[in-house]
C-alpha cells in the first residue's frame, strides 16, 4: 500500500508538536515545582522562633506567606555594567538611619515588553556576595508590600556579563511582618514603571485601602 506523502508528513508534524507540547508542559510543571518548593522551605522557617520575623501571636496564626503564582515570563535575561568606580552609597533605612553599600552596577533587560534598569548593590558586610536589587513597581500598595520588594543574585562567573533575574523570588523585607525591623529602602532610580506580578504579596494580603483580601 502506498502512503501518502502528504499524510506522512502531517504526521511527522504533528508527533514533533506533540513532543514539544510535552516538553513544555513538563517543563513548566517542573519550574513551578522548584518555586514551590523553595516557598514552602520559607513557609516552615517562618513558622520557627528561631530568626522568625513573626511575633509569636503571628507564629500562632501563620498559614502561609502569599504569593503570585509561579510565572516564567518573570524569568529575564539581564545585562550587567559593572561600575568601575568603586563608588560607595548610604541607602536609607526605614528608621531613619543609613546602610553602606557598593554601588556595583547596572542591569539592562526587559519586562513587560518594555526595557528596564535597576542599579545593583552590594552590602560590604554581607558574607554571601550576593548581589542586591531592591525595587518598586507598580503593585506595591495593592497586591504587593507598599515599600517595594528585593531580589538576590549571584553575580556572574568573571568575564561574562549576564545573569538571570527571576522576580517569581522577590520578597518582602522584614518590615512588611510588622516589628521593628530597619529595612533598606530601594534608591528612586529603581522604581519600575510596570507591574510585577511575580513573587511575594504583601503580608498579611492588604489592598491600597487596608482591607485584608
Amino acid at each position: 500500500m502506498r502512503i501518502n506523502p502528504k499524510l506522512l508528513l502531517a504526521f511527522g508534524l504533528l508527533v514533533i508538536f506533540g513532543y514539544f507540547l510535552q516538553d513544555l508542559v513538563l517543563g513548566n510543571n517542573q519550574f513551578a515545582a522548584g518555586i514551590n518548593k523553595i516557598r514552602k522551605e520559607k513557609n516552615d522557617s517562618f513558622r520557627r522562633a528561631k530568626n522568625s520575623p513573626l511575633t509569636a501571636e503571628q507564629r500562632d496564626q501563620f498559614d502561609s506567606l502569599r504569593y503570585f503564582l509561579p510565572d516564567k515570563s518573570y524569568v529575564v535575561d539581564a545585562r550587567l555594567e559593572r561600575s568601575t568606580k568603586g563608588e560607595t552609597v548610604q541607602i536609607p533605612l526605614t528608621d531613619g538611619k543609613t546602610e553602606t553599600y557598593l554601588r556595583w552596577g547596572q542591569a539592562r533587560f526587559e519586562l513587560n515588553g518594555t526595557p528596564q534598569q535597576l542599579t545593583v548593590l552590594l552590602k560590604l558586610d554581607d558574607q554571601d556576595g550576593k548581589l542586591f536589587l531592591a525595587f518598586t513597581d507598580k503593585t506595591n500598595g495593592f497586591a504587593t508590600y507598599g515599600g517595594g520588594r528585593y531580589l538576590d543574585v549571584a553575580p556572574p562567573p568573571p568575564g561574562e556579563d549576564e545573569v538571570t533575574l527571576d522576580f517569581n523570588q522577590a520578597y518582602n523585607p522584614y518590615c512588611a511582618y510588622g516589628g521593628s525591623f530597619a529595612c533598606p529602602v530601594p534608591p528612586q532610580e529603581n522604581r519600575l514603571a510596570v507591574e510585577v506580578k511575580a513573587g511575594e504579596k504583601s503580608f498579611p494580603e492588604t489592598d491600597h485601602t487596608g482591607h485584608k483580601h
